[in-house]
């Protein structure tokens, strides 16, 4: 059990959006309030991409450059349940913080965008993009980047475990699924 990281995933999460949201009311300044988003962003940002993502479900992503400059995304999972390395109720709040987050930054976006609040889009756009990241990266995780995607989809449109080859018959058509039905 990791009560401390389950506080911190939820903790700058919730922070950044509260700070968002009533900023105006501590604060006449419009860099300072910008300047303490962007930092509980950040903070949440680092924490849960770098400690609660490892700890609350064995997950984590990075990326690396190699010797040439080419970007590389690396997408690992624990090769154990993840229920080993914590419990269901913190992967439960994990997965919950990570997809309902953006939803609400997005919400921001629109609110902002209509109440023509323009100096606050920038930092809008930062949230945006630092929850959607997180959620983009331990998606591809969970799912084993993209050849378990390809499969997930493939599945999904009834082509699993079917090799290319197997999948086009001899008179182009394709196959669906494992039958050979059309």
């Amino acid at each position: 059990r990791h009560p401390l990281a389950t506080f911190f995933h939820l903790f700058f999460r919730v922070s950044a959006i509260v700070t968002y949201l009533f900023c105006d009311w501590f604060s006449n300044s419009f860099v300072a309030c910008f300047v303490t988003i962007l930092l509980l962003l950040s903070f949440d940002f680092w924490s849960v991409k770098n400690v609660t993502g490892r700890l609350l479900v064995g997950l984590r992503w990075w990326n690396q450059i190699d010797e040439d400059g080419k970007s590389h995304w690396v997408f690992e999972a624990k090769r154990v349940p993840a229920v080993a390395a914590s419990t269901e109720a913190e992967a439960r709040i994990f997965w919950l913080g990570l997809i309902i987050c953006p939803v609400i930054w997005t919400t921001f976006f629109f609110s902002t965008l209509f109440s023509l609040k323009l100096k606050w889009l920038a930092l809008v756009i930062a949230g945006i993009s630092l929850q959607t990241a997180n959620l983009y990266g331990y998606i591809h995780c969970k799912l084993g980047g993209q050849k378990t995607i390809s499969r997930v989809t493939s599945r999904l449109f009834g082509t699993a475990d079917v090799p290319k080859s197997e999948r086009i018959s001899e008179d182009g058509t394709e196959k669906h699924g494992k039958t050979g039905t059309r």
